[in-house]
């Protein structure tokens, strides 16, 4: 049995694994990790790491391909006997091919001699003259010396080009123009080519000024028969590496007899080495006089080989498959047989012509500068007999900066060269879908269109001499701020802890777009801009547009357009090649927006939006950064046109937000002091608020009493502190307390957890959001739902003005001011309370803003039975059909329903709620619900987790009672006598039930259905900042998969596959639905080793992974029957777990008690000495934003060095802001640090950081 090796990657991996398959050969693939989830990976029979895992961790090596003994050793631990080298890497590799030879492996090319004569450029040369082939004027051998290459290029009259003999790929060419050009180039030529070819041996050959590359597609047998199958035109290159290749050549179809002698020349060259297997021999040819060049034999696969392929429907890597096993079935006597290898076949071209474009991530207006990134959607055509591709990604592919950055090769036939010109830019205009980092396709679709190559004029020099004009309809990002992203409208409204996104303030947002000439909705860019970013300042924003473009900027900033001051809130035209810069106004406010006419056409939605969040969706997934380039639409100029300053909103430093009560702002959680306390309080926003989330401070010069007084000691089963409940959902602007912290939930937060929420901000009103600077207070102004309503009344009529304006109509009298009365509407947030029945348990529905209502069952506690009431009423809610409904969010006692108030009203959403609630049944026991059952590998008590919370203890808290083991402290809390060991047997041992799914990214929220497993933990504290994804962990009652590496504060105990998939690759995820577990689904756990976890984890990125999922049915009448029989267990098994619990949270009291005593006994320490060893002078560098010090990055006695050096690292909204000296502070002296300067500490906008003097 042969097994073939394709010592490869990407697209040449993938055809080549595909003629395999046809032949029925056992393949074996190998890889870096850069490449574990690649096609030709899952393609393979078997694939094969290049490298291994090291500490845990594997590497990526970009010479991994290149390593020769690591390959032969894996062809003979697998028993390979044969290997294909497709193109580049080891294919031309002399050593290579002797090496396999000694170990009796076949190499599907030539022998290790040809390849060597082949590849040394000046040997080939002169078996070319041997062989009568011509070649282009040139010394005979290397040169010696740059005296010797003086007189060689005299005979030959400039210009004259350098050429590393080893060279390739149009690497190690230099053109000399005349004798300082050679000399200045000689030697630089000769240590590039030792350093890239490991042969510094250069030679001369006259440079042939206007010339075409043509080329011959040969095949050999070994035994002196060769053939042609045709020429191939690459003349269309940049840096002398091909773009676009055709056959036939459009020179030579008017040429018969030319074409005859170059292929002639090509075979007699063949002939000369008996060569074997595939070839192409290169020719230049001088476009004025017709003579042709030998310029070099490739002796492999050549990238464009599907050209020939598609015109002669031939298989050539089938055939070099077949050599090789006649070759190993003979002996080494014999190839592929006489009649496979027909010169008849092939002497004339065929009544078609074949075009192939070669797609590259590169930008075309950056000097074809490679782009790395995630292919964010990619779509190509079904192949036919008409069009081909060949390629390696698909839709979340990730392009390395490692290896070469072809993508595909469309490769299109038809009967005319001008049909195949206008098929290819039909095609890449509706048909191809290449989105993410740039790409090439604009600039191919620009050749296609060209008038020199539609008539086949063009030459090898045609591109790099500047014949195309190339600019990009874009714009390039040269400072990207400290946090742009691109965001849009409506909202992602899939739920389940998808992120809703979009801008933070919706307001400045539509008005840009309007003034623009959008609709409201058009994606734009979200600009962070806190005060003290000045015009020179590295985190102000700038862009360069590279056609002209309408703009308009909004929300709180000063805008520049080439220099020159332009007016906010206003449409603006900016030439092409204009620099737009964004700079602070000194003004309230934090965020602006910048809209352009059209929008980014080229960035794709992700789940219905193309917002940022996440690392999903808008452009990468993540915040701009220089050199990114955005595809726009080029616009006519427009006149000026601005918003009158009536229409324009204010941002001030002291804000009321209006929100309604609920859904937890009521007696029962606290108390009635505490809620008045709470809406009366002036908070103070901290630095660390963000888009996930607005943290409210209580200022520390407020010597009062704590705000928020709580009514009660501690959360009961839903945890430890009063703010702990079970978890319910969140309504999007919802006041959540966070301990003693108030957070605003933002358009990045959690859509559940474990947390109350007091009170919601009306929906009109969260535009705000994103105009809170940290350092600003808020205060909370309760209002009704029927003001709600009217908010949003008076937002719309603001809105209807502002268009009316852009459209030219008479504006409208707009007062855009809204004031509610200063009493505050009452404390209300029970829309109704359903009583206890015999059967029912009491309901209370609670307000959750203008667009939710909490549905609350019985009391504080886990009890499945409730969980089947919500199931029950979830079903009775769906089968009215109630128009508006966003999503149903369930979780343990409780579901959240969010709705449209612009489609259903609260009171229409709460009858639907009670009719559904009405109809339930009062008796459960009959009441079955479908799911799955699905079987989660699990690595217990893993590595990944200690070397979490090794981190954790190194950077966080050293000590806690959950420390230094999850799993020691899960045994401890739950009173289990068998330790960590009997923990972790417990936690295998009962299916798991998935209650809800939500908080981020579909996480599912799951307990043991045998209550003698549900075990009892707190979370983290302080949270830790990494989670390794699909790791499991334990908080209160509830555990979770961890779907994506985050930060995270339950009690881990093992690591499973992800129960997320951002593409949605593999047989259980979808593109529209990237997740995998649903309410009710069972999770079935069973253990497996750290190796097998790896592999399966590779599988599941490569989408190959399918989970066991079997149908199962949830009935309650045999879980409370279970529930009755076990009855005395449970009783027992609580009984211990209170006092356990008890005794640790105990200790946990003393050990946190300590860990904070320590550590602002540290701080103040450092602070002390730093205080110290200050001295004010006048020269010093300030804050430019409130937030707390993440890094200092002088010390005293420092000297600044250069202006752009970063100083002082802040931390604020979840960003890392580095200060840097400035121009003025170069070369002074650092003397000392502010007051309260030290890591950890909060600063304000305009704190002095570091004092300087001078020297």
């Amino acid at each position: 049995t042969q097994k073939v090796l394709v010592a490869n990657r990407g697209e040449i991996a993938v055809r080549i694994l595909k003629s395999m398959k046809k032949l029925g050969l056992r393949s074996v693939a190998i890889y870096t990790q850069a490449d574990a989830t690649a096609p030709h990976v899952i393609l393979a029979d078997e694939a094969v790491a290049l490298l291994p895992y090291t500490n845990g961790t594997r590497t990526t090596d970009a010479n991994a391909y290149l390593d020769i003994d690591a390959i032969v050793s894996i062809c003979q631990e697998h028993e390979v006997t044969l290997v294909h080298p497709g193109y580049g890497f080891l294919s031309e590799n002399a050593t290579f091919a002797r090496r396999l030879a000694e170990k009796n492996i076949t190499l599907l090319g030539p022998g290790a001699q040809t390849i060597e004569d082949m590849g040394l450029k000046h040997r080939a040369r002169t078996y070319a003259v041997e062989a009568g082939v011509p070649v282009v004027p040139g010394s005979d051998g290397l040169l010696t010396s740059v005296e010797d290459a003086e007189r060689i290029a005299e005979s030959l009259g400039y210009p004259v080009m350098l050429k590393a003999t080893a060279g390739g790929g149009g690497i190690g060419l230099s053109i000399c123009r005349d004798v300082e050009d050679l000399r200045k180039n000689m030697e630089t030529t000769q240590q590039r080519a030792k350093v890239m070819f490991h042969d510094g041996g250069v030679f001369l050959e006259k440079y042939i000024h206007s010339s075409r590359h043509i080329e011959v597609q040969i095949f050999g047998d070994g035994s002196a028969h060769v053939i042609h199958m045709g020429e191939r035109e690459c003349s269309v290159q940049r840096r002398h590496q091909k773009l676009i290749e055709e056959a036939p050549s459009p020179y030579l179809v008017s040429r018969p007899d030319l074409r005859s002698k170059i292929c002639g020349s090509a075979v007699n060259l063949g002939r000369a080495i008996n060569y074997k297997s595939a070839g192409t021999v290169e020719f230049l040819v001088d476009d004025d006089t017709g003579a042709y060049y030998f310029l070099e034999m490739n002796t492999r696969l050549q990238v464009e080989h599907g050209v020939t392929e598609m015109l002669y429907s031939v298989d050539l890597v089938s055939l070099m498959l077949q050599q090789g096993l006649h070759e190993r079935f003979s002996g080494g006597q014999s190839g592929v047989p006489a009649e496979l290898l027909d010169q008849r076949l092939f002497e004339t071209p065929p009544g078609h012509h074949v075009i192939e474009l070669r797609v590259y991530a590169e930008s075309p207006s950056q000097n074809f500068m490679p782009c790395p990134g995630i292919l964010q959607r990619v779509s190509f055509p079904k192949a036919d007999d008409t069009i081909r591709i060949d390629t390696w990604v698909s839709t979340g592919t990730t392009i390395t900066s490692l290896y070469d950055p072809l993508l595909a090769k469309l490769i299109y036939k038809e009967r005319s060269r001008p049909g195949v010109i206008q098929g290819l830019m039909d095609c890449i205009r509706n048909d191809v879908v290449i989105q993410g980092p740039q790409n090439n396709i604009p600039f191919l679709n620009q050749i296609l269109n060209d008038k020199s190559f539609r008539a086949g004029r063009v030459t090898s020099e045609w591109i790099d001499r500047g014949n195309v004009q190339y600019i990009p309809s874009a714009l390039t990002v040269i400072s990207p701020g400290i946090e742009t992203t691109v965001q849009a409208l409506p909202v992602r409204d899939t739920g389940l802890g998808i992120p809703p996104s979009g801008p933070m303030d919706t307001f400045a947002f539509q008005i840009g777009n309007l003034l623009a000439g959008n609709t409201r909705t058009c994606e734009g860019l979200e600009l962070v801009m806190p005060p003290g970013v000045e015009i020179s300042s590295p985190l102000a924003f700038v862009a360069q547009f590279h056609v002209q473009a309408i703009v308009a900027v909004t929300g709180s900033g000063r805008v520049f357009v080439d220099d020159e001051e332009k007016p906010m809130w206003s449409r603006l035209s900016i030439r092409a090649g204009g620099k737009l810069r964004v700079i602070s106004h000194e003004s309230g406010g934090l965020r602006c927006y910048l809209a352009i006419f059209g929008g980014f056409p080229d960035i794709p939605e992700y789940l219905g939006s193309k917002s940022t969040s996440m690392g999903m969706g808008g452009y990468q997934g993540r915040p701009l950064r220089v050199g990114d380039v955005l595809t726009i639409s080029p616009s006519a100029a427009s006149e000026q046109l601005s918003l009158p300053a009536s229409l324009v909103p204010e941002y001030p430093k002291r804000w009321t937000l209006y929100a309604l009560p609920g859904p937890h702002d009521d007696t029962e959680f606290i108390t009635e002091q505490g809620l008045e306390r709470f809406y009366a309080y002036q908070w103070k926003v901290s630095s660390a608020s963000n888009r996930m989330g607005i943290r409210l401070e209580v200022d520390r010069s407020d010597s009062s009493d704590d705000v928020l007084q709580w009514a009660r000691q501690n959360g009961g089963e839903g945890g430890s502190h009063p703010s702990n409940i079970l978890d319910n959902g969140y309504a999007r602007g919802c006041v959540n307390l966070n301990g003693d912290t108030p957070v605003i939930l933002t358009v990045e937060g959690p859509s559940m957890g474990g947390y109350l929420c007091i009170s919601t901000v009306a929906s009109s009103d969260q535009w705000k959001f994103g105009q809170l600077q940290p350092g600003n207070t808020v205060q909370m102004h309760r209002i009704t739902y029927q003001d709600a309503m009217r908010l949003r009344s008076h937002s719309e009529r603001w809105l209807d003005a502002v268009e009316g304006l852009v459209s030219g109509e008479t504006p409208m009298i707009f007062d855009p001011r809204v004031v509610f009365p200063e009493m505050m509407a009452p404390l209300d947030t029970k829309l109704h309370v359903s009583a206890p029945t015999a059967h029912k348990p009491r309901v209370v529905f609670r307000q959750a803003g203008d667009s939710a209502i909490l549905v609350e069952y019985g009391d504080m506690t886990l009890d499945l039975t409730i969980r089947a009431r919500i199931h029950a009423l979830e079903a009775g809610l769906r089968s009215q059909a109630i128009l508006g409904i966003k999503e149903i969010a369930p979780c343990i006692r409780s579901t959240m329903i969010q709705f449209d108030h612009t489609q259903v009203s609260q009171a229409d959403m709460l009858s639907a709620l009670l009719n559904a609630e009405r109809s339930s049944p009062d008796k459960l026991e009959d009441i079955e619900f479908c799911g799955r059952k699905i079987t989660f590998p699990i690595v217990l008590d893993d590595r990944w987790t200690k070397e979490t919370l090794r981190r954790y203890m190194q950077s966080a808290r050293a000590e806690a009672a959950y420390l230094p083991s999850n799993i020691d402290y899960l045994a401890a809390n739950n009173g289990i006598e068998g330790g960590s060991e009997e923990t972790l047997k417990l936690l295998v041992s009962s299916p798991w039930l998935v209650l809800g799914v939500g908080f981020y990214l579909a996480c599912p929220f799951l307990v043991p259905i045998d209550p003698r497993a549900r075990l009892v933990a707190q979370k983290m504290n302080p949270s830790r900042t990494h989670t390794p994804r699909g790791a499991v962990g334990i908080a209160g009652l509830v555990a979770a998969i961890y779907p994506v590496e985050s930060p995270g504060g339950y009690q881990l105990f093992g690591r499973t596959l992800p129960t997320w998939d951002a593409w949605g690759k593999g047989p259980d995820f979808d593109a529209h639905k990237p997740w995998l577990l649903e309410a009710f689904d069972q999770v079935v756990f069973e253990p497996i080793s750290e190796t097998r976890h790896e592999e399966l984890e590779q599988a599941f990125d490569s989408g190959r992974y399918e989970f066991k999922i079997e149908p199962t049915v949830f009935s309650m009448k045999d879980h409370l029957d279970f529930i009755s029989s076990v009855e005395k267990d449970v009783s027992e098994f609580k009984t211990r777990q209170k006092a356990a619990v008890i005794q640790e949270e105990a200790r946990e009291a003393e050990l946190l008690k300590l860990w904070q005593n320590t550590k602002t006994s540290s701080q103040d320490s450092a602070q002390g000495e730093n205080h110290s060893l200050s001295s004010e002078t006048s020269y010093s560098v300030s804050a430019i934003l409130a937030g707390s010090v993440s890094k200092l990055n002088v010390a005293i006695g420092d000297i600044v060095g250069r202006s752009d050096q970063p100083i002082v690292v802040l931390e604020a909204m979840k960003t890392e802001i580095a200060i840097t000296a400035g121009e003025s502070n170069v070369g002074k002296r650092v003397s000392g640090f502010g007051h309260n300067v030290s890591v950890g500490k909060e600063v304000q906008a305009g704190d002095r950081l570091v004092y300087l003097e001078e020297v």
